[in-house]
């Protein structure tokens, strides 16, 4: 499968909160490089980061754009979230079901058929203020 297909199948399984799936497609040392943060190595801290978004937050993305490098290796989504933040997280304000609507983007890396990165860009102010 082209790292096309793979990137559009996890982020199907994303929107179908199909978590197996999701983690089906990563390689077993997944860099995921949050928006803010330390990045985190390895489908166990994977997990842990979809069991926090899975508690805190419920959403879909719509409005997918993919784009390719040539040699098919990384991939470049655009999209917009929309949420509903249900828990709150340390540091962030008080959740109480506020609805967002919130333009993001991620850039992924393919290594041996499975997701080997995953780099994901918002605006973390805006959010706040989405929901504050």
């Amino acid at each position: 499968m082209a790292a096309l297909e793979i990137v559009q199948e996890y982020y199907s399984n994303f929107n179908n909160k199909d978590w197996q799936g999701m983690l089906g497609l990563l390689h077993e040392e997944i860099r995921h490089e949050p928006n803010q943060g330390d990045p985190r190595i390895g489908l166990e801290k994977f997990t842990e980061f979809l069991q926090t978004m899975d508690t805190s937050y419920e959403e879909t993305l719509t409005n997918m754009t993919f784009f390719t490098t040539p040699d098919g290796t990384r991939v470049a989504a655009e999209f917009t979230v929309n949420g509903i933040y249900k828990k709150g997280e340390e540091g962030m304000p008080e959740a109480h079901g506020q609805s967002y609507v919130l333009p993001a983007a991620a850039f992924l890396e393919v290594k041996d058929g499975k997701v080997s990165r995953v780099t994901t860009y918002y605006n973390l102010p805006h959010w706040i203020s989405l929901v504050s």
